[in-house]
């Protein structure tokens, strides 16, 4: 079907994509050198004769380039098919070997706990959610302020004898606000002060903030475990990564050959691994002076929408902290008039964005960010969902300037229709 694609007429026509954090486009060098690579390294990894020690070689060069830039333990990075797997592999990994060390030890069972934020992806809230409803473990979901970070104090409190991890994202996919992970760390070291146990282990789930965030060092950085993909990276998708201490042990989702130290059966994808490692070590070497543009664009991008207040007719305001967000997110909020329209519109002009519905009870895509750092659909609230607007390499501020301009026309529209 793939020609029917390339044949089709809207693909001709200029786009502008503002949905970098749901999906980055490959690097056009690395996507390259990963053909080349599929081509020359065909073999199995696990074979040992000279072209399986080649094909495995790559992927140990890729792992020892991760760890390194991360300045890890080259033992320390797992490789996951997606980061949906890499936190479910961090959360469900963990409460199974908890399990499993009571049983072995014979010790006191007492259900593990876990802690987690109201905001998280669904890669990490569903699974928690999941394994509360079958009784496996008992969660604490901590609040978060009107910006979207969470409340220190209420983790403090939340902390237990029986609390085996906490699971906080570094940045929201949403709305693009940034957590203290440092300080979050740092709460969780002195609680564990003076006790002979490894737990809480702090795992993160970092896809949003590689690109932009501090992630050099993960031991000053203070977490145990730590998730991303390459989907988000400019690398390719289908690799996902775990950054995991070598004091830490898991138990594998399923079993088989036992590849990734036994905790992700199944043959290597080789090319998989040496792009994300690629585009790893090429976000790192852009990361500051990328960060600084999408800075100022991302800036110059909020104050021309929410100056649309005073034009349109609709109240607009930004989700999530102004400061502490994400160089590249930009999130808003509309009253009265549906998020899933304003894509679609927008879409019909030749710009991609994405959006969340905050108050449609029975949608799937409702969003539960919006919700809890919003506190909105009370009864009778009026429909209002949200915007995320997400930059990326190739966003120019000429792009911003048609999006304001397209954005404004097609609030009109509406506004004018209504009334």
């Amino acid at each position: 079907m793939c020609y029917i694609i390339y044949n089709m007429k809207f693909l001709s026509n200029k786009r502008i994509y503002l949905d970098y954090a749901g999906a980055t486009q490959i690097d056009h060098n690395i996507a390259q050198k990963m053909a080349f690579c599929e081509k020359a390294f065909s073999s199995n990894p696990s074979a040992i004769y000279k072209s399986g020690v080649k094909a495995r070689s790559v992927i140990e060069e890729g792992r020892e380039k991760i760890a390194k830039l991360i300045n890890a333990h080259s033992d320390e990075i797992v490789f996951t098919g997606s980061g949906t797997e890499s936190d479910a592999l961090a959360i469900i990994g963990i409460i199974k070997n908890y399990e499993l060390k009571i049983k072995n030890e014979k010790l006191e069972y007492k259900i593990p706990h876990i802690i987690t934020s109201q905001i998280e992806h669904p890669a990490v809230i569903e699974n928690c959610k999941d394994l509360e409803k079958n009784g496996y473990v008992e969660v604490t979901y901590i609040s978060v302020d009107k910006n979207g970070i969470i409340n220190l104090e209420e983790l403090k409190d939340a902390l237990k004898e029986n609390t085996i991890l906490v699971s906080i994202m570094y940045a929201n996919n949403e709305i693009g606000t940034v957590e203290p992970i440092q300080d979050i760390a740092k709460i969780i070291r002195h609680f564990k002060k003076g006790k002979d146990s490894i737990y809480p282990i702090f795992h993160t789930d970092a896809s949003q903030a590689m690109n932009y965030l501090f992630t050099e060092n993960i031991e000053k950085l203070g977490v145990d475990m730590m998730s991303f993909n390459g989907g988000k990276i400019y690398g390719p998708k289908g690799i996902g990564v775990l950054y995991k201490k070598r004091n830490i042990d898991l138990i594998p989702l399923y079993v088989g050959g036992g590849q990734e130290f036994g905790l992700r059966s199944g043959t290597e994808n080789i090319s998989l691994i040496f792009g994300v490692a690629l585009a790893l070590e090429k976000s790192f070497k852009m990361k500051e002076k990328e960060s600084a543009r999408l800075i100022k664009l991302r800036d110059y991008g909020i104050e021309k929408l929410l100056a649309l207040s005073g034009t349109s007719g609709y109240k607009i305001v930004l989700n999530g902290d102004k400061e502490k967000r994400l160089p590249n997110n930009i999130n808003i909020s509309i009253s009265g008039i549906s998020s899933e329209l304003l894509v679609i519109e927008l879409d019909a002009n030749g710009i991609e964005v994405s959006e969340k519905s905050a108050c449609h009870s029975k949608s799937d895509n409702s969003s539960y960010v919006i919700k809890a750092i919003r506190k909105i659909c009370k009864r009778g609230s009026g429909e209002e969902g949200s915007l995320r607007i997400s930059l990326g390499r190739q966003t120019t501020k000429k792009d911003i300037d048609f999006l304001i301009k397209k954005l404004s026309f097609i609030l009109k529209k509406y506004y004018n229709y209504i009334i």
